[in-house]
């Protein structure tokens, strides 16, 4: 991979006073509160697709929570239902002689995937995972799917890798290659299931014939960037019955988000410095644009809707040696959360407007409480 992936690890290691890792780990908790108020479900479920409408009793794993530090705390910019890196990020723990913590994430990963399981199944025995990515062999993190097989298979449970393509429909069961699949480790962006090379997976996902993790649902409720609009405004907080410590934890670690409408499109243009535009429905940096650096042409592109401004809050930065030479690199911090509890953190170190995994030094860093 050094060769394949020249910029997916950094040499570096960051080590973080433990009072931010708590702050981050607290404003989890408050946000899993609030996602749980039935109030709360019901707003951001009116502008869900109809696939994230049943109730699942399925969590979904690898919640991505990401974060830049500021100088008054943590501040969280996504929240992401597919998260990449979990594996990838318990061997790079190793690379920095951490084995027992590594063993720890990877059993506590496994322990996720049959706890999704017995959530839908009960004491059912959980015997084969499909990880389904489109054109799995060519996404810049394949290397991981294989990590994920790998641990599966170890820990006693089939497992393959597969393109929806390859997932047929026989009856309410899903088949790869012939065999049934019990559980798909769902790491495509489309999240609603609406793609057509989607329609077995999800007509059976629909009838209750294959656990599927991360599921629709998962993504209305915590990832639809739309959600921070409601987490971030004390109003529609109070309105939810939110309450007050929880509101000043949410309020004090979330940026101001709102929605952009074309009717405040001159506001917008004029205060754009102050906002981070991003799609509603979008994922990792996609079509997500720094005010500064908006042309008109864009600007005029991101009114037609389908978009948030979320406050800029600038990435800590942080010294790394590169080829024997000091350099800066900006720092996005995750936190993979399960069930409202943090399982791992890691940062991801670039240069440049967004993460991006090219540039030299820069990639996937483990943190460590400092």
């Amino acid at each position: 991979m050094a060769a394949s992936h020249p910029s997916l690890f950094s040499h570096a290691e960051l080590h973080l006073p433990a009072a931010t890792l708590r702050a981050i780990a607290d404003l989890v908790v408050a946000i899993e509160s609030v996602v749980a108020l039935p109030a709360y479900q019901q707003r951001v479920l009116a502008w869900a697709p109809a696939s994230a409408q049943p109730a699942v009793a399925a969590r979904s794993v690898f919640f991505g929570y990401d974060f830049h530090l500021a100088v008054d705390g943590p501040k969280l910019i996504e929240i992401n239902t597919n998260a990449g890196g979990g594996m990838l990020n318990s061997r790079l723990l190793m690379a920095h002689g951490q084995d027992e913590a590594a063993t720890r994430v990877e059993q506590a990963f496994v322990e996720m995937f049959r706890r999704e399981w017995r959530l839908m199944r009960g004491d059912a025995p959980l015997q084969r995972i499909a990880i389904v990515d489109e054109n799995p062999g060519q996404q810049y993190l394949a290397p991981e799917f294989e990590l994920f097989r790998q641990l599966f298979e170890r820990h006693g449970i089939a497992a393959a890798v597969a393109d929806p393509a390859e997932l047929t429909r026989d009856g309410n069961r899903l088949l790869h290659k012939g065999e049934v699949v019990d559980l798909i480790y769902n790491r495509l962006t489309d999240f609603a299931l609406d793609a057509a090379v989607n329609a077995d997976l999800r007509a059976v996902f629909a009838a209750d014939g294959v656990v599927v993790t991360p599921h629709p649902r998962a993504h209305a409720l915590y990832a639809d960037k739309r959600n921070l609009i409601l987490l971030s405004d004390e109003s529609a907080l109070i309105e939810l019955g939110v309450p007050e410590a929880t509101r000043q934890t949410l309020l004090a670690g979330i940026p101001r988000t709102v929605a952009v409408a074309a009717a405040d499109g001159e506001r917008f243009w004029s205060e754009r410095k102050r906002w981070f535009y991003k799609p509603a429905a979008g994922f990792g940096s996609r079509a997500a644009y720094r005010g500064d650096k908006l042309t008109k042409r864009v600007f005029e592109e991101i009114l037609q809707g389908g978009h948030i401004a979320q406050e800029i809050v600038p990435p800590s930065e942080h010294t790394v040696l590169v080829d024997d030479e000091m350099q800066a690199m900006k720092a996005d911090i995750r936190a993979y959360v399960y069930q409202g509890g943090v399982q791992l953190f890691s940062a991801r170190l670039y240069q440049g407007q967004t993460t991006n995994f090219r540039t030299p030094g820069g990639g996937f860093a483990p943190v460590f409480a400092a």
